[in-house]
């Protein structure tokens, strides 16, 4: 500890004002890794909000919510339910400065098994969501072969029902029998899901798929196997190359005939569907889901900070760039759906009743095919829907091994790269399942029961855990110290009670309305039913076991256990290592 008292005349202070004691606090704890740059930090954050669903779920959810309409619910879910809990996870990182597990030993320690919980769903995700850029990186490699494959009906996959058109091909007549050649691509050149009856008889592993995937997790592993140091400049390129490639594509597509049939289709706004309440769900999950709260990525990347970041105005500039991406994306999509509809002579409506990866590998690659200069597009295309996957990827692996670093620093701290290897093999193993003949329908039935539901109830725990039991006003002290002033009233009572209504009103709506879950033409079985929600409990299941084991192995009476299980057990990194107090003396 070093004290530097300052004398009198010393620095321009004048004989009797009271001299003041500035004591520095020396730390013995190892200086936290921080980002390079400020910018690194915006790009991740930026590049883990914006995500695959930005490009192809809004828009689609959009259209079939009201159009122009569904955008009243969808700011409002955000302003008062997604953009709340992004500052919130920010500041609790930032402060605290550390992961998604141990951070609950400053908080309510009783509640660590959310740390736990949220690291078992990120494994989860990662089991599906980076065969999607198998998927892409499969189209890639077929993009710098032209003609592209996806353009002939010639080909080894194809059936007779193969339908080839092309802007040119006027006495060509679309029927419902019709499949595109796009569509044969991916069915049963990529996925070869007619080689599949169900999740009951998956098939063989495609060998092609899963050198695609290994390549992905290649990638990903020297991408953050060094930390917020090297993935924070992997992220300046994976970050910014989609932007720039929606702008291509915007230009493009606006210039396609029939692009405005599909603009007046995606904005056209029908008020009477705000009075279903299934549009103020969809708007709910689509605003919670696009930003990301509690995955543990933004208390990892927060935890990454200076202690006085600006964080609040991180958070509004991080969200709403978010939210206008989604909405730019829908203005990619459509004006080429709206393209498809003038040369299929249908309407958008027709065109688009697929969602999901299907509107990307089927309509958009097949409007692609037919544009001149196809391959062109089709790789940057592509290569945009990788980037915008990587990024994603990167930030949930970086919240888990934060996590279980700062939960364990002994055994793991000089040991990251064999951990961050270790992570990448399993999630690696795990994805296998999913590059079957029937991978299809095991990513669809992982992204439907093993993450939304158990994500938003251990969110849901998270704000109560923060609000009541640690204290919105302790909270707001904190966010005081780190950058100045305090949060006002507006975000107080979106923590307190906003928030916890918003996730309480998508949980309530999974349970009464729960989803139909089909893929294709497959319908699933009720026995995946009851095989999903095991799943999903089987993250969920570490708040209560959590809970019961520390109230077991705390000492006392059971008041005092209580007592002790709601208390935090140390103060947190921005009380211990604020930098300066000052006091005044000789009053």
């Amino acid at each position: 500890m070093e004290m530097k008292p300052m004398h009198p005349g010393e620095g321009g202070v004048d004989e009797g004002v009271p001299s003041t004691l500035v004591v520095h606090h020396a730390s013995l704890e190892k200086p936290r890794e921080t980002w390079s740059k400020k910018m690194d930090f915006l790009l991740s954050v930026i590049g883990y909000a914006v995500d695959l669903g930005n490009v192809w779920r809004f828009p689609y959810i959009c259209y079939q919510n009201g159009g122009g309409a569904f955008l009243l619910p969808y700011l409002l879910m955000a302003v008062f339910g997604g953009v709340p809990l992004f500052y919130m996870e920010l500041a609790l990182g930032q402060y605290h400065r550390c992961g998604c597990i141990s951070i609950w030993s400053h908080i309510c320690p009783i509640f660590k098994g959310i740390g736990f919980s949220i690291c078992i769903i990120a494994l989860y995700i990662s089991f599906y969501y980076n065969t999607i850029m198998a998927w892409a990186l499969y189209y890639l490699l077929y993009s710098f072969y032209p003609p592209l494959p996806w353009t002939s009906c010639h080909n080894s996959w194809n059936t007779p029902s193969c339908t080839l058109y092309m802007s040119t091909d006027h006495n060509v007549s679309w029927a419902n029998t019709s499949t595109s050649p796009a569509e044969e691509f991916y069915m049963r050149q990529v996925l070869q899901v007619h080689l599949s009856p169900g999740l009951h008889q998956l098939g063989a592993v495609s060998w092609q798929l899963a050198l695609c995937l290994l390549f992905i997790f290649i990638v990903v592993y020297f991408s953050i196997w060094k930390g917020v140091k090297s993935s924070g400049k992997v992220v300046w390129v994976t970050a910014t190359f989609p932007y720039l490639v929606l702008l291509v594509l915007l230009v493009r597509g606006a210039t396609l005939p029939g692009a405005w049939k599909g603009v007046v289709f995606y904005l056209n706004p029908d008020w009477g569907k705000l009075l279903n309440t299934t549009v103020w769900i969809d708007a709910a999950v689509q605003i919670f889901f696009s930003l990301g709260p509690g995955f543990g990525v933004l208390l990892a990347f927060g935890s990454y900070n200076p202690f006085h970041n600006n964080c609040y105005k991180d958070a509004l500039v991080a969200s709403s760039i978010n939210c206008l991406t989604s909405f730019l994306s829908g203005f990619v999509i459509f004006t080429v759906l709206g393209y498809m509809a003038e040369m299929r002579q249908q309407d958008v409506e027709d065109v688009a009743k697929n969602a999901g990866p299907s509107l990307l590998f089927i309509i958009y690659a097949e409007a692609i095919a037919n544009m001149p200069g196809a391959s062109f597009f089709a790789i940057i295309f592509f290569l945009m829907i990788i980037m915008l996957g990587l990024d994603s990827t990167f930030a949930g692996l970086e919240g888990v091994i934060t996590a279980v670093l700062d939960e364990f620093p002994q055994a793991l701290a000089k040991r990251r790269e064999w951990l961050v290897l270790g992570l990448v093999c399993i999630c690696y193993l795990g994805a296998l399942f999913t590059l079957t003949n029937g991978g299809a329908f095991v990513v669809k039935f992982l992204e439907e029961y093993a993450t939304g539901p158990a994500v938003i109830t251990v969110v849901f725990l998270e704000v109560i855990a923060v609000s009541w039991f640690y204290g919105t006003a302790r909270f707001c002290t904190d966010v005081r110290m780190m950058l100045g002033f305090s949060p006002g009233w507006f975000w107080r009572v979106c923590w307190a009670f906003i928030s916890p209504i918003f996730l309480l009103f998508i949980i309530v709506s999974f349970l009464v309305f729960p989803p139909e879950v089909k893929l294709f033409d497959y319908s699933y079985p009720p026995w995946t039913s009851v095989l999903g929600y095991c799943i999903g409990v089987s993250s969920f299941i570490c708040v209560p076991f959590y809970m019961v084991y520390h109230f077991l192995s705390t000492p006392g009476t059971f008041k005092q256990r209580l007592s002790k299980s709601i208390t935090p057990e140390a103060v947190g990194p921005g009380e211990r290592n604020s930098g300066v107090i000052s006091s005044a003396v000789g009053e």
